[in-house]
């Protein structure tokens, strides 16, 4: 059984169809979705459309969230929020009420067993959509942070937009990174795969090539509030 988890798509639907065409080439069994959809990307539709005609199970981030709701006063930093609320009235715009209730209704996690492996999927945290832990984060703080909610052989998050694999206790633990506004220095889309045959497992992570340029020019042909800053983004695979 060969599944991939994809994750933080944030509207960039170029990055999404290469993704998913490499899937395809390497016989994806199954794929998994762990949320932040259309925010902040050129095309939210299309990267909607795309995910909900996989007909998989996808579960809710902080940037779904903040489309359905708005962003609110201490989720971002006080300097960035007028600007992101900018950002979600012109991706809100984009979709229609039948959109909205998607996003609204996704669930929070994934507990799934495939082959006799557990598997605990979330966005951030379980207990959260909004709280950061980092590649750089202790083992207890792992732990706590990302490992206590269930018993699973299995733990795989996104929201960091930084991929990463780590071994601990004799569990593993996943970032899958993000499809369409990486942050690790590699602009390039990443997902993650997961191979399970005759009770062994493998993970890798999948560091995919896409037209970078033309999302760039879907940002300005769109008008898309904070564009330069996006388009730095996009381009550099970091926040500058």
């Amino acid at each position: 059984m060969r599944i991939a988890f994809i994750s933080d798509i944030h509207g960039n639907s170029l990055a999404l169809e290469a993704v998913l065409a490499d899937i395809t080439q390497k016989q994806i069994d199954q794929i998994y979705v762990l949320g932040d959809l259309c925010y902040r990307g050129p095309n939210p539709k299309r990267s909607l459309a795309l995910i909900r005609s996989l007909q998989t199970q996808v579960i809710k981030g902080n940037a779904d969230e903040w489309v359905i709701r708005g962003v609110n006063q201490g989720e971002v930093p006080e300097q960035a929020i007028a600007m992101m609320r900018q950002e979600r009235e012109w991706t809100a715009a984009q979709l229609d009420s039948a959109d909205i209730a998607y996003l609204e209704d996704l669930p929070t996690e994934l507990k799934l067993e495939i082959e006799g492996f557990n598997i605990h999927a979330f966005h951030a945290t379980p207990d959260s959509l909004f709280e950061i832990v980092l590649p750089g984060a202790g083992d207890e703080v792992l732990k706590t942070k990302l490992m206590s909610g269930s018993e699973a052989d299995v733990y795989i998050y996104a929201h960091i937009h930084r991929p990463y694999i780590r071994y601990l206790d004799g569990k593993t633990l996943i970032n899958v990174g993000s499809v369409g506004l990486p942050f690790d220095g590699l602009p390039k889309a990443a997902y993650v795969i997961i191979d399970i045959q005759r009770g062994n497992l493998s993970t890798s992570i999948e560091r995919i090539s896409y037209p970078v340029e033309e999302v760039v020019k879907q940002y300005e042909e769109a008008n898309y509030p904070n564009a330069e800053m996006m388009i730095s983004i996009i381009r550099n695979g970091f926040v500058k």
